[in-house]
């Protein structure tokens, strides 16, 4: 994969060597000389940047930098973070679009075999597209959660571009998608075909008020995803202060904070990628809000917690409830107290699911199921697996 990458910029190497100690700056291995990548053992994260945004709806050939994010997350100081981070640099632009996605797929797809979490800044988001298509080696169905005001399905018999590349994730073959999520979408920009789309796909789509009215229900989500992705035009533009961005609503900067910090602690979350990142030079604020989301998703990882040796019984509670002609199961785990309920699996169909599987949910589905109210998750989970 080194031959797809280039050194971090030596203003950056620069400003590296005049922080104070022990901000992350001092303790990031970074990749300065072509072709001498940094020593991946013992590695737990790799910051990646891709400089490519030709698919962009409204590209009129601007160029990204990642510097000032860099000089912003370099200044910030770890917690008591036990896992290492390095820095390997940039993808440029390739001849083609394409051949940027398959430089950042190579380089996506090295570090996911070698139990690496990708830390990706993008420029636009059809790079979800590569990302995604690093799984293909996987060998499993993989979730994936988009933190975006759109849903992004477009049409996948139309060219890829920063507004329309799900289409083309779920459609292309190997079919890996399970399931994806959308956190934050707002009514007024998706066209009301897709939202009804969404509905038929079984998939989940959380509108931003019903996400910052209780911020935590994105726990169980990030729990079951692999992959991350966060299109910074979900968050409002006075809280990036940036002019290009177009909405003033959106998450503010402790929720999208949050939702980073949740998904870290996702046990199954392999890579996690910010999207329509722009050349933030004059722009500091943007560049350390971004900053601060990658460092609450690595915050997240550092602390992640163990609790999910379903084979013990005695690691878990286990409530039956019976609504209408079911008996939904729930489990609790004794550590965390987080829940889950139990999908069945369903003999008669060739299903996606060989065994029972257990659906991350919330105390709140628990209790709804008490009041005859089945969860939508699971409605939406066992509808999938029928057709």
């Amino acid at each position: 994969m080194i031959e797809f990458l280039n050194p971090v910029s030596k203003s950056i190497l620069a400003h590296k060597e005049i922080l104070p100690t022990g901000v992350l700056g001092k303790q990031i291995e970074v990749h300065h000389t072509a072709g001498d990548l940094p020593d991946l053992n013992n590695v737990k994260f790799a910051l990646l940047g891709v400089k490519e945004n030709r698919n962009d709806v409204n590209y009129i050939g601007e160029e990204i930098s990642f510097d000032a994010f860099r000089k912003a997350f370099y200044s910030l100081y770890p917690g008591n973070w036990t896992h290492k981070i390095i820095d390997i640099g940039d993808i440029e632009k390739g001849e083609t679009v394409n051949d940027t996605y398959f430089a950042m797929r190579t380089v996506v797809e090295a570090l996911l075999k070698k139990n690496i979490i990708p830390l990706i800044l993008g420029g636009s988001q059809d790079l979800l597209y590569a990302q995604y298509r690093a799984y293909d080696t996987v060998g499993k169905m993989v979730n994936l959660v988009n933190v975006d005001c759109n849903f992004d399905l477009g049409d996948a018999e139309k060219p890829i571009s920063n507004k329309s590349y799900v289409g083309k994730i779920i459609v292309d073959k190997p079919y890996n998608l399970f399931n994806y999520s959308t956190l934050g979408y707002q009514s007024f920009f998706n066209p009301p075909q897709e939202i009804s789309l969404m509905d038929k796909l079984y998939f989940d789509a959380y509108r931003l008020g019903e996400v910052t009215k209780d911020i935590t229900l994105v726990e169980p989500i990030m729990r079951s995803t692999d992959i991350i992705a966060l299109d910074v035009t979900a968050i409002k533009s006075a809280e990036l202060s940036y002019k290009n961005s177009a909405s003033p609503n959106g998450f503010d900067g402790r929720e999208v904070c949050a939702i980073a910090r949740y998904a870290g602690i996702s046990n199954r979350a392999t890579s996690f990628g910010i999207y329509e990142l722009k050349d933030y030079k004059d722009a500091e604020s943007a560049a350390m809000l971004v900053a601060q989301i990658m460092w609450y998703f690595v915050e997240g990882v550092n602390f992640r917690i163990a609790d999910e040796d379903f084979s013990n019984d005695k690691l878990y509670t286990t409530y039956k409830v019976p609504v209408d002609d079911e008996v939904l199961v729930f489990k609790k785990s004794n550590k965390t107290g987080r829940w889950w309920i139990e999908l069945p699996f369903i003999s008669n169909v060739n299903n996606k699911l060989k065994s029972r599987t257990l659906l991350p949910c919330t105390y709140g589905e628990y209790l709804g199921a008490t009041n005859q109210e089945i969860p939508e998750r699971w409605y939406k989970a066992r509808r999938k697996n029928e057709v």
